[in-house]
Parts: structure tokens; C-alpha cells; sequence
């Protein structure tokens, strides 16, 4: 019975976040933190995953890619779908890869753009292809910031609808991904000037709400007009999409403070305030514990557990905090949890684990080279990879153990990993390759 219980529990962890794994009938990974939001590769798809490669062994395939871009792969259909930008971010591309042979689908122009900002101090960071695409039944979703939305056909890649109306000065470049649920795509725009959520029909690309952000960011100088060019308003965070009760919610850490929204209506359901902003990592919804953890952004960036549940409306900054860990937090790589730990890496590389009731540290490990992209974990095994081609994997436990570390300077790389059918794809600065055991 025991055993029962445990099982029942387990299923229902992987249902809570909203898989789509199951809400859209396909077990890959549609998304770029994976089929439930949260980094975690399905059963079906965790078992074989290799351990050990090198240059030439356990690579199946490297795929040549143009021109530059953050955006992690996503994968469905046998396909694998990213972006592309040239470096003045004239001209932004979308690419599909067969993901058995490595062969380039398609190679599509999406956008092209006559006056483009600059990226500001982040040149040499930031590019124009940082979000990532989002995949739906029949459906692919591009999102370029305030350059342009489009809706694809994946086996034509022919534009359906596109949007290119939404307006936001970015400064230092968009970031944020489009997120799909429930026939809704949700775009985040956190610019100098303007700070928004809006969803719109994921069939038509039509508007279905849009709602500003009611952070008061307290960044205005003598003059009246914001501190630092309104850099002190920007963030870049990918929202997650959580269901509390009947209510499907959209979670947003912004500069300054995070918002929820009601999915259907847009209307603002509970906020918590923060000191940071440059806020880029997704929040991480543990449902079985009900509390959410959220990276507040770059300038001192702490680590809360807020707790959600049905009681969490208005103002919860002073009522709803779990625990807050101050400091050793990264500003880029979202956490992943597993069991009731949570683990992390840092911009520098130290790995942490943190015990997701109290926010004690149980330990750490420095994992060599500087780190942009999120972990994954497939079953109790975590893989790291930086920015220097390293792949590090680890076991996801209560005390530190480093399995393997992969050095493949190729597959340096500032996108997440995803993982299908017994395969990681990492997308390196000029190559995306597949690693899988023969």
C-alpha cells in the first residue's frame, strides 16, 4: 500500500506543473525547459541517456548552424527547431533538423528588420535570436521580442499569422520565450519603457489580454525620468504556467517585484516585491510542497520559496515567504529539483544543493567554467553545460557525486540542453549536436 502511495505521488508530480507531455498527446520536448517546464526529461526518454562522450564518441550527429543565437532547441515530430539571428539583427531565421540524421528541414528568413536597437553594453552577451520557440499539435510558435511573433507550419515552415505590433524597447535585447497553454501563447516584454504580459490566440495570434506590470520601481531621478536609461525596469524571465485549485495561473519575475495573472482573463491574482532587477530565470513550481521558487534577477540575487496555494492573493511579500537565501545564487541557470532537493548552479560554476522545505544548504561543488544554460535532469541523474564545452554530470542525491565530466570545447554553449528518445542536443556556438549511445 505504502509503495501505492508513493507511486500515486510521483505520477502526480509530473501532472501538476501542466505537462504538456500529456495535455498534447507527445512525449518530447516542446518547450525550452522540457514536457513540464522544469527541466525534467520524461521517463520514457531518461533511461538511456549516455553519461561519457567525447568529440567522437557517443556523437551521432553535428548539424552546421549560421549566424548566432541563444535559443534552445525544442523538439517534436521528429524535428528539432531553433533560431538564428545575423549579428545586427537585420535578418532573423528559424531552422528545423531532422532529428535521426542531423539534415537541415528548413532554413527559413522569418523576419527581416529595417532599423534595429542596439544591444547596448550587453554586445558580445545578448544577440537577436535569444528566445526560444515554442512547439504546439500542428503548430510552431517564434517569438523574436518586439521584432516579431509568427506562428509556422511545422512540415511547410510557411508563416500562418505573425504579429509585429507589439511594442517594447528592449535596450540590451529581448529574452524572454514565448510560453503555450490551453490555446494561449503568453509573451513577457520587461523594456525600458514599457513592461507587459499579453496572450493572444494561439490559432488566430489575435489579442486576448494584455496587463502592465503595477511594480512602482522607485528608479527616478531629480529630473523625473528613470535612472540609468530605464535599466533598472528590465528583466528577461520565461513565466511558468502553475494550476492552484481551479485557477491556472501564469507566474512572471519582473524588476523589482513578480506578478501572478489569471491565464484566462490576465487580471493580477498576487504580487511579491524585490529589491533586484535583470530577473532571466524561470520560477520553479514544486507542487507537492505548494511553493514556488523564484531567482529575484542580477544585482544581488536571492533565492525565495514563496508558498502558493489558494490563500496566496494581493500583496504576499510579508506573508507567504517560506525562506530566502540570500546569496551563492545564480543569475541565468533555472534549478531543478528532485525528491525534495533542489540543485543549482552558480555564473561561475558552483554547484549547490539546497534542502526545498528550509533553503539550508546541504552542499556544494565547484564544477569548472561559467554557466548561462539551465541543467536537466533525467531521473537522479543532473547534466551541466557551459560555457567552455564542458558537460558535467552528477548524481542527484544528498551528498556530492560528480559521475563523468566531458570536455568537447565545440559544444561550448549558452542554450539549454534538451533531451528525446535517449538523446541530449546541445547547441553550440556553430554546431548543434546530438549525443546518444550507439
Amino acid at each position: 500500500m505504502t509503495r501505492l502511495i508513493c507511486l500515486t505521488t510521483s505520477l502526480l508530480v509530473y501532472l501538476a506543473p501542466l505537462a504538456l507531455t500529456l495535455q498534447n498527446g507527445w512525449a518530447e520536448w516542446p518547450d525550452r525547459h522540457g514536457p513540464t517546464q522544469n527541466g525534467v526529461v520524461a521517463q520514457a526518454d531518461a533511461k538511456d541517456l549516455p553519461v561519457q562522450w567525447s568529440a567522437t564518441e557517443n556523437v551521432a550527429w553535428k548539424t552546421p548552424l549560421h549566424d548566432e543565437g541563444h535559443s534552445s532547441p525544442v523538439i517534436a515530430d521528429g524535428r528539432i527547431w531553433l533560431t538564428t539571428a545575423t549579428p545586427d539583427g537585420t535578418r532573423q531565421f528559424v531552422i528545423a533538423i531532422d532529428e535521426q540524421t542531423g539534415e537541415i528541414i528548413h532554413d527559413r528568413l522569418v523576419f527581416e528588420n529595417q532599423e534595429v536597437e542596439p544591444l547596448g553594453g550587453a554586445v558580445g552577451f545578448n544577440n537577436y535570436a535569444a528566445p526560444s520557440c515554442v512547439l504546439g499539435p500542428g503548430a510552431v510558435y517564434v517569438h523574436f521580442g518586439t521584432y516579431g511573433t509568427a506562428r509556422l507550419d511545422p512540415q511547410t515552415a510557411e508563416v500562418v499569422w505573425q504579429r509585429r505590433d507589439m511594442p517594447c524597447r528592449h535596450f540590451r535585447g529581448p529574452g524572454s520565450s514565448p510560453v503555450l497553454h490551453d490555446d494561449k501563447l503568453v509573451l513577457t516584454f520587461d523594456g525600458v519603457d514599457q513592461q507587459y504580459t499579453t496572450a493572444l490566440d494561439a490559432e488566430t495570434g489575435e489579442t486576448l489580454w494584455r496587463t502592465d506590470r503595477s511594480t512602482d520601481y522607485d528608479d527616478l531621478g531629480d529630473d523625473g525620468k528613470p535612472l540609468r536609461e530605464g535599466d533598472l525596469r528590465k528583466a528577461y524571465c520565461t513565466p511558468a504556467i502553475v494550476k492552484v485549485g481551479d485557477q491556472t495561473q501564469v507566474l512572471s519575475v519582473g524588476a523589482r517585484a513578480m506578478q501572478s495573472y489569471d491565464l484566462e482573463t490576465g487580471k493580477e491574482l498576487w504580487t511579491f516585491r524585490h529589491d533586484s532587477y535583470n530577473a532571466g530565470i524561470r520560477p520553479l513550481w514544486i507542487p507537492e510542497k505548494n511553493i514556488v521558487i523564484i531567482n529575484t534577477g542580477s544585482r544581488g540575487a536571492e533565492l525565495v520559496a514563496i508558498r502558493l496555494d489558494e490563500s496566496t492573493q494581493g500583496d504576499v511579500t510579508d506573508t507567504h515567504v517560506v525562506w530566502v537565501r540570500e546569496r551563492g545564487n545564480p543569475r541565468f541557470a533555472m534549478p531543478v529539483e528532485h525528491d525534495g532537493l533542489i540543485f543549482q548552479v552558480t555564473d561561475n560554476g558552483v554547484l549547490v544543493c539546497i534542502d526545498a522545505d528550509t533553503g539550508d544548504e546541504l552542499w556544494k561543488e565547484r564544477i569548472s567554467g561559467d554557466y548561462l544554460a539551465s541543467p536537466i535532469r533525467a531521473d537522479d541523474h543532473l547534466y551541466f553545460f557551459n560555457q567552455s564545452g564542458l558537460g558535467t554530470v552528477v548524481k542527484a542525491q544528498r551528498e556530492p557525486e560528480i559521475l563523468a565530466t566531458n570536455d568537447v570545447p565545440e559544444m561550448a554553449t549558452s542554450a539549454c540542453p534538451a533531451a528525446s528518445d535517449g538523446a541530449i542536443f546541445v547547441r553550440g556556438k556553430k554546431y548543434l549536436f546530438k549525443i546518444q549511445s550507439p
